[in-house]
C-alpha cells in the first residue's frame, strides 16, 4: 500500500515509517527540512517537501496515497491556539482529499483529558469539539469524515511514548529536575500517567492500518498508569537528586508548561485495542527506560 505519513521524521513517526516499510508498504513522508528529507530517504521512503502549514502539499500527498497516517503536530506550548488551528486545518484538508474514497485515515490523538477520576477507555468519546478546543477538536473532526466515505481511525497515544532518545514530556520533566536540583512530583504523587514504548506504539499503528475498522478509537497504552511519584524517584536515581513533593498550588510555577500535564491523572486502559488488533506490548516499561539512562546518566 502507498501510505502518506505526516510527522514522518518525528519521534513516533520515524518508528512508524520503519514499521510500515518492514510490512512491505511504500511510504511517502512529509519533510520540512533537508535533514528530515535525507533521514527519510535513507530509510527507503519517498519524500514530499512541506510542513503542517503547507496545506497544498498535505492535500496533494493525501490525494496520491492509498492511506494517510497523520502524526504531525506543532506542539508549540507558547502558542497553543496556533498549534490547534494548524492541526484542524491539516485534518480538514486530509479529510476533504479522501472523501468518498473509502481509504484509511489514521490520526494521532491522545488519552489526555478524556476522563476525570478514572482511567480512560476506548469507549470514551473525545470531549473536544470545534476549532478552539485542544488539538482543534481534530479527533472528532476526523471521525466525522466516516460519514463522507473515509475510513477514519483515531490513534490515542499515552502521554509518554518513551524510549532511548525521547525528547518529549518525560525529557522535559527530567530537565526541570536538573535545573531545580530536585526531582519533584505533584502533591502526594498519586496521579498516574499511562505509558507505552515507542516500538510498541509503532507496531500498533501498523496493525491499525491492516485491521482497524472505520470509526475505531485505539489506545496506544502498555501501562495503565505509572505514578508521578515513581517517575520522580526514577529521575532522582538517574541524576542522584533528592526527591520531594511539590504543593499543588506550586506545580505550574515549579514545572512550567509541563506542569499542566504532570499535575493531572492521565491513566488509560487498552483492553479493547489489544483484543481487536491482537496487540501485545513487549517493550521496556517507563521505569525500566528511566533506570537504563534513556533520559539521563546512570
Amino acid at each position: 500500500m502507498n501510505v502518506f505519513v505526516t510527522g514522518a521524521s518525528g519521534w513516533i513517526g520515524s518508528a512508524v515509517v520503519d514499521e510500515l516499510i518492514a510490512r512491505g508498504h511504500e511510504v511517502v513522508g512529509l519533510a520540512r527540512s533537508d535533514a528530515s528529507a535525507a533521514a527519510l530517504a535513507a530509510k527507503g521512503a519517498r519524500v514530499l517537501r512541506g510542513d503542517l502549514d503547507d496545506l497544498d502539499s498535505i492535500g496533494s500527498g493525501a490525494k496520491s496515497a492509498e492511506a494517510v497516517i497523520h502524526l504531525a503536530n506543532k506542539h508549540d506550548w507558547s502558542d497553543p491556539a496556533a498549534s490547534n488551528a494548524a492541526e484542524r486545518a491539516a485534518v480538514q484538508t486530509i479529510g476533504d482529499a479522501l472523501a468518498g474514497t473509502g481509504r484509511p485515515f489514521l490520526l494521532a490523538s491522545g488519552v489526555a483529558g478524556l476522563t476525570e477520576g478514572r482511567p480512560a477507555t476506548e469507549a470514551d468519546p473525545s470531549p473536544f469539539h470545534g476549532p478552539d478546543s485542544p488539538r482543534g477538536g481534530s479527533e472528532n473532526l476526523a471521525l466525522e469524515f466516516a460519514d463522507r466515505g473515509v475510513h477514519s481511525v483515531s490513534l490515542r497515544f499515552a502521554p509518554t511514548v518513551h524510549g532511548m532518545g525521547d525528547h518529549g514530556f518525560i525529557a522535559a520533566i527530567a530537565a526541570v529536575a536538573r535545573d531545580k536540583g530536585v526531582s519533584g512530583y505533584p502533591g502526594d504523587g498519586g496521579n498516574r500517567w499511562a505509558a507505552v514504548h515507542r516500538t510498541d506504539a509503532a507496531r500498533l499503528v501498523g496493525l491499525a492500518l491492516a485491521k482497524a475498522p472505520a470509526g475505531a478509537r485505539l489506545h496506544a497504552v502498555a501501562e495503565e498508569g505509572v505514578s508521578t511519584r515513581e517517575i520522580a524517584i526514577a529521575i532522582g536515581r538517574a541524576y542522584d537528586l533528592p526527591v520531594a513533593s511539590v504543593a499543588p498550588d506550586d506545580v505550574m510555577d515549579h514545572f512550567g508548561w509541563i506542569g499542566m500535564f504532570f499535575g493531572r491523572d492521565l491513566s488509560a486502559t487498552s483492553d479493547l485495542t489489544r483484543e481487536s488488533l491482537d496487540w501485545t506490548p513487549t517493550g521496556p516499561t517507563l521505569l525500566a527506560d528511566l533506570d537504563a539512562g534513556a533520559y539521563g546518566p546512570r
